[in-house]
């Protein structure tokens, strides 16, 4: 579904990513870890086309397709959906009018008509009852005033709606306490399918906890370093991350 390969990429002329390979298959969860500063939300950037970052070599390849060149619309077009850090606030647009736009500017890049009114709320019940939210939440102005957790909880509401093929998950698990972050774990494991594949980027072992990946890939110095099961994000935990650096030397 998603292949990387030697991906370099720089921002203001200063090397992020320097050779990045990663290869993620439908059906799959991958997590991404590392310490501060490593490249992990660079890496998210790059894939979804953020225009500050500048890619300098390699490739990303979607679903067959080479991405390099086109804009995050495009990409978002195609199936990729990034969970933001820090999501923004819109004030004076509601949640469902948000949902509403963004899935009939989907439609319209396909060359689909609007999805009909009466087949859109059918969805968003749908969704909100799999998801546990209350309707009144989806009537108010999108991330305004919004708890860390509703708003964590908003975007797998639009990630569920939207369907994408692949969710790239920025440090979704940051600020959140305990029950927020089961209330997020559930919603992705509730959307996870044998079409769709998931990346979780993360700075911790908890939310693996609750969204087991099929592999774990440490991310150190804008490179992949190490692979492996859940088992290595709990080694991570214990150890941190200066025995792979005594591995690299």
């Amino acid at each position: 579904m998603l292949e990387i390969k030697n991906l370099h990429a720089s921002v203001e002329d200063k090397d992020i990513l320097k050779g990045v390979t990663l290869n993620v298959k439908a059906g799959e969860v991958h997590a991404i870890m590392g310490p501060n500063g490593s490249g992990k939300s660079t890496l998210a950037s790059v894939i979804t086309g953020k225009e500050e970052f500048e890619v300098t070599q390699g490739s990303i390849t979607f679903q067959g397709k080479d991405i390099s060149e086109m804009d995050p619309e495009e990409r978002a077009h195609q199936g990729i959906f990034l969970s933001f850090q820090y999501p923004i606030e819109i004030p004076g647009v509601s949640v469902t009018n948000f949902i509403k736009t963004a899935i009939n500017e989907n439609r319209k890049a396909k060359g689909q008509e609007d999805m009909p009114a009466s087949e859109m709320l059918k969805m968003i019940k749908e969704k909100a009852d799999l998801l546990d939210i209350d309707r009144k939440f989806l009537s108010r102005s999108l991330n305004e005033g919004f708890s860390g957790g509703e708003k964590k909880r908003n975007e797998i509401f639009q990630m569920a709606m939207l369907e994408p093929k692949l969710a790239i998950l920025d440090e979704t698990d940051s600020g959140l306490d305990i029950d927020a972050l089961k209330v997020v774990a559930n919603g992705v494991n509730k959307l996870k399918s044998a079409d769709n594949a998931v990346v979780l980027i993360t700075h911790y072992q908890r939310l693996l906890d609750y969204i087991v990946p099929d592999f774990v890939h440490v991310l150190m110095d804008g490179r992949i370093v190490k692979s492996g099961t859940k088992e290595l994000a709990y080694e991570l935990e214990e150890k941190g991350y200066d025995w792979i650096k005594e591995e690299l030397v």
